[in-house]
């Protein structure tokens, strides 16, 4: 039997450089000053811990946008995700210990390595899934290096080669800021043991979040190491249950009419039946359960975009809600990375209601229960 050590929870909001979600196109404007410095100042406000920058072939600069963030905060942290392959190792090093001295110690990466071949070609990149993974063990590694390490580094390896590297430009995080590892796939997830300090997946089942919690574990125990683990989701609150399950079918349609289509299981192309990353196959997986699953778990939006993101939703009150996270917690879930379909006003409202409602619950857990069985 193994136990863990249960720890404070983290929340991290995701910003947008514009107002934009399954249920609101995006306007002309690509980046929005404005927008960014609001949605920043309101996770601030709110209470959460950090926000993620995500990375699009189509999108500003993730570095950029959290420097501009950052601007207008003075506590809250900034994970920015970032593909492997794109920017050679040794500066991206460069670039994300800048970005924490900048912040003051306020960034941290999270490493996606790709999921989708369309999008990675139109940067460029035309490695199969497992040698992105592979690429990515050996980026991470050098990234490692060049942040701990003194003096100059070498290196020679199978996809990066280069001599006397500097190391000059240090992280104010010690030893180094932290990596949050996306990804779900067997490649991933070996990958994630050696490297991770949080790996992350998007919002499943208990019995989904137990298998792969499981799966890490044991691959991190191979390398004697521990890693946290972060769940994502949409939280659809509302001030009862019933307007709660009423608001996510209403975001359900709005998709659905955006789209063009006229009823939930009308074909949405072969991307649904056969999305290109695990993630999205594993949420379709729990959707074709049912569209309410365990407590409150909600599959409705996943399905109707053909979960090519975070689109499962935990439902109903903010107390709900929160008592739903605290289930997860047990688990050994303690970061949690939401956002809304309705981007900023969802944030502002997680900050008033659910963060304070499940920090308040997880204390009370920790008061009475310092040690919980760990999913196996």
């Amino acid at each position: 039997m193994s136990y863990t050590e249960q720890q404070p929870v983290e929340f991290i909001g995701m910003i947008h450089h514009r107002h934009q979600s399954e249920i609101h196109p995006p306007g002309n404007v690509v980046l929005d000053h404005g927008y960014i410095r609001d949605f920043a100042q309101a996770a601030e406000a709110g209470g959460f811990d950090r926000v993620l920058i995500g990375y699009h072939s189509d999108a500003p600069d993730g570095f950029m946008v959290a420097a501009a963030a950052a601007a207008h905060t003075s506590r809250l942290g900034f994970l920015v995700a970032h593909r492997p392959g794109f920017v050679s190792p040794t500066v991206a090093a460069r670039k994300f210990a800048t970005l924490d001295q900048i912040t003051a110690g306020r960034a941290a990466m999270h490493v996606i390595s790709g999921g989708d071949d369309t999008d990675q070609r139109r940067d460029g990149d035309y490695l199969n899934k497992e040698d992105r993974y592979a690429r990515t063990d050996e980026y991470v590694a050098i990234l490692k290096r060049v942040w701990t390490e003194t003096g100059p580094i070498s290196h020679e390896g199978r996809f990066y080669k280069f001599e006397d590297a500097s190391t000059a430009v240090r992280c104010v995080q010690s030893p180094r800021l932290p990596i949050y590892f996306g990804g779900a796939s067997d490649a991933a997830v070996a990958v994630a043991g050696k490297h991770a300090d949080v790996f992350a997946l998007w919002g499943e089942t208990h019995a989904q979040v137990r298998e792969i919690v499981s799966r890490v574990r044991a691959e991190a125990a191979k390398n004697a190491r521990r890693v946290r683990f972060s769940l994502s989701f949409r939280p659809i609150l509302a001030d009862t249950e019933d307007a709660a399950w009423q608001r996510a079918e209403d975001i359900k349609q709005t998709i659905l009419r955006l789209r063009g289509k006229v009823a939930a299981n009308t074909a949405l192309g072969p991307q649904v039946v056969n999305p290109p990353n695990e993630g999205s196959r594993r949420l379709l997986a729990a959707a074709a359960q049912g569209e309410r699953l365990d407590k409150r778990l909600w599959t409705g939006a996943a399905l109707a975009t053909g979960a090519r993101g975070n689109t499962t939703s935990l439902v109903g009150t903010p107390e709900q809600v929160a008592e739903a996270f605290l289930d997860y917690y047990d688990l050994g879930v303690t970061t949690f990375l939401i956002r809304g379909f309705d981007p900023l006003d969802d944030a502002v409202e997680y900050g008033r209601s659910l963060l304070p409602a499940t920090k308040r619950l997880i204390a009370e857990r920790l008061a009475t229960r310092p040690r919980v069985e760990a999913a196996e």
